[in-house]
């Protein structure tokens, strides 16, 4: 299944300055890489900008030209992280079609897993903080994707987006809340998964896609 790719871009989050010549968007993604990185080493709430500009080898004042702190390098890691997840599924899902809700669901949670797995700095910041301790410089770590959301409806509105057709016969505002009840519900399971097994507990992540498909199909269209 394909989709625009505008409706693949990210919604409006904190004000930073976007990069536009190639070498500002070499260094705004080292930053970032090395953002992620240092997360997997030290953790968000040991994480500075200092370290991450000195990993990243650039001056602290090229860090600050993109991102106001620490905060907002966290936002923007959490938002190329969204970015990236759903360009991924967007692609699961075109190998995979025909596809239904329930296919959608374990597509979704499969590439959650695949990047929780491989992708360096994603167990501290998925979508948002991964980690219940706010780290210090962080204010309001419920909207680093969005300002005017919270992270999980934020994401729910991305992948109501994605699926399309998938969530066209129900009404967008119940959907939009079933996303996020069932979101909320797939990452307190993902992380009893990946608490005490770096791979995930295949039973547990078995039983998240089994939770999460039993709660959407009990939804009823209302549009």
């Amino acid at each position: 299944m394909s989709v625009d790719a505008r409706s693949l871009q990210h919604s409006p989050g904190p004000a930073r300055r976007r990069p536009v010549q190639q070498r500002s968007q070499e260094r705004y993604g080292r930053i970032l890489d090395a953002c992620a990185g240092l997360l997997d080493e030290v953790g968000a709430t040991a994480l500075t900008t200092k370290e991450v500009a000195q990993r990243a080898e650039v001056p602290i004042g090229t860090l600050y030209q993109f991102f106001a702190g620490k905060e907002d390098l966290l936002a923007a890691l959490a938002t190329r992280n969204l970015d990236r997840y759903l360009q991924r599924l967007d692609a699961r899902m075109a190998r995979s079609a025909p596809i239904g809700p329930a296919g959608f669901t374990d597509l979704a949670v499969e590439e959650f897993v695949a990047m929780k797995r491989a992708v360096p700095g994603f167990g501290q910041v998925d979508f948002g903080l991964a980690d219940a301790a706010v780290p210090s410089g962080v204010r309001d770590e419920t909207h680093l994707l969005d300002s005017g959301v919270d992270n999980n409806t934020a994401v729910a509105l991305r992948l109501q987006a994605l699926g399309g057709e998938l969530f066209a016969a129900g009404d967008p505002a119940a959907t939009t809340l079933a996303l996020r009840v069932a979101l909320e519900a797939a990452d307190a399971v993902l992380k009893l998964a990946f608490r005490g097994d770096p791979q995930g507990d295949p039973a547990l992540i078995t039983e998240c896609k089994r939770l999460v498909r039993g709660y959407l199909a009990q939804q009823p269209p209302t549009g």
